[in-house]
């Protein structure tokens, strides 16, 4: 029900808006006023919608303690007497039976009879806490239209006070932003520390096993795996330095080719090509990797071991025989194909915002057009293709899917690109799937590995600041 107030708040604000609007101008009629008509009606505007809005929130942040309150103090005995699982459960079903769905479980007797009851006892206490809420937004609503139309009259300063709110508001989002990173840092650290408290960090950073096992037995605490991490992430950078193998020097010379030698019809249609790449799916990269590109490099590398069994690099050719679908080049290949369109739309841009006047002084030096681009655009846009880089390295730091599906799951230490590899984020994603506890070693590896692979983003974001304040000038 609450949803429902919403039109009524906005056909509130607008009220709000042209009334104080034409509050304001009979009121000034023949006075110098501060403000203009409308900015009263913003300030109207704003204090009509926020005390509602502050309400609703308000509501949906204590409405289920307030109801899960009422609910137990009118519960029948039968059902105060279960376990917590079991009772949460029972008044699921019975919200599911007072909203006219079926039940999810088979409940014996005397559940079974009690179910309709509650069920329409925890909607009644639904619909009244809904009708409450409602009720409150529009009571402030409505007090806070009361004291914009007493407070208004020609000397007041509304647009100052309008433009308080509007700084208020920025500072509140830029708050949620900050609050938000650190948030996600504090849950990494303290679950990290928990995890660190079982595994000696320099076990996990220097470890050559990777292992995770769960407990088996009831008293078993913990796990009885290996938790060394090395094998992560020797694959994670092998799969990395493949992928920028692929892409940055594609990508970077198509974006030179696009910006200064591409003539506007082809530019024109092979832009927004590029561009339509980098929203592919990276699912649609799996599959292309697994179904094609992986079969086609097993077929290469078997049938050149074909050609070189038996002479003096035999045990090469054996090797080469052995190697299967996936492998680390085969992602590292393909993950290089989803960055391409990311290094040269960046690149791209950046050249293009490279003053004229460059291009023209080179020109008139009698700089040729290969000499200007290497010895002029590119290192006055080096810091902006620096930040393209590290946007694609983070892209390939961070990827899971390709890898699941072309370079498989074997925590193996490496640097062979046609070896079987996994990366951090392929094991976090495993280590959390299905139903798990957070107090085992096994689950908690999964936040040791997150924070190492923020440290790295960290490192790699400082390191690319560091190039940018280096080799930044200034142009006019």
């Amino acid at each position: 029900m609450t949803w429902l107030f919403l039109p009524i708040l906005i056909a509130a604000s607008i009220a709000a808006w042209f009334g104080a609007r034409s509050l304001a101008r009979r009121r000034q009629q023949g006075v110098r006023a501060h403000s203009r008509p409308a900015q009263f009606g913003a300030w109207a505007l704003i204090w009509t919608a926020a005390p509602a809005l502050a309400v609703l929130i308000a509501a949906a942040v204590f409405t289920p303690t307030i109801e899960g309150g009422l609910i137990m103090a009118g519960a029948p005995e039968a059902v105060g007497e279960l376990e917590p699982l079991r009772r949460g459960a029972f008044f699921a079903d019975a919200r599911a039976v007072g909203a006219g769905q079926p039940a999810t479980q088979i409940w014996s007797a005397p559940y079974a009879e009690l179910l309709p009851a509650e069920g329409a006892r925890v909607a009644g206490i639904g619909r009244m806490l809904d009708l409450g809420g409602v009720v409150l937004a529009a009571l402030a609503a409505l007090l806070g239209a009361l004291f914009v139309f007493s407070r208004i009259r020609p000397d007041m300063r509304a647009r100052n006070r309008v433009e308080r709110w509007v700084v208020g508001l920025l500072f509140a989002s830029s708050a949620v932003a900050v609050l938000t990173t650190v948030g996600i840092i504090a849950s990494l650290v303290f679950d990290s520390l928990r995890f660190f408290a079982s595994v000696p960090v320099t076990e996990f950073l220097l470890g050559t096993q990777w292992s995770p096992q769960t407990a088996i037995r009831a008293d078993q605490v913990g796990s009885t795996g290996a938790f060394g991490a090395l094998p992560l992430f020797a694959g994670t950078f092998l799969i990395m330095l493949i992928a920028m193998t692929v892409a940055a020097p594609v990508g970077l010379f198509a974006a030179i080719y696009l910006s200064e030698y591409a003539g506007p019809v082809f530019r024109a249609a092979v832009k927004p090509v590029l561009e339509v790449l980098a929203g592919v799916p990276t699912v649609v990269y799996g599959f292309f990797a697994a179904l094609t590109v992986g079969p086609a490099f097993r077929e290469f590398f078997n049938g050149l071991g074909v050609l070189l069994v038996g002479g003096p690099l035999d045990g090469l050719g054996q090797y080469l025989m052995l190697v299967q679908n996936q492998m680390a080049l085969v992602a590292g290949a393909v993950m290089g194909i989803m960055l391409i369109p990311f290094v040269s739309s960046l690149s791209d841009d950046i050249i293009n915002a490279v003053p004229q006047s460059l291009r023209d002084g080179s020109y008139a030096m009698g700089a040729t057009k290969s000499e200007t681009v290497k010895r002029v655009l590119l290192p006055a846009a080096l810091p902006g293709v620096a930040g393209a880089m590290l946007l694609a390295m983070s892209r390939a730091i961070g990827e899971t899917m390709i890898v699941t599906m072309a370079a498989g799951l074997a925590a193996r230490l490496t640097l062979n690109p046609l070896d079987t590899v996994t990366t951090v984020t392929v094991q976090i994603v495993t280590l959390l799937t299905g139903d798990q506890e957070f107090n085992s070693p096994k689950t908690l590896a999964a936040f040791g590995l997150g924070l190492t692979l923020f440290l790295v983003t960290l490192a790699l974001n400082v390191i690319a600041q560091r190039i940018v304040h280096t080799y930044r000038q200034q142009y006019d």
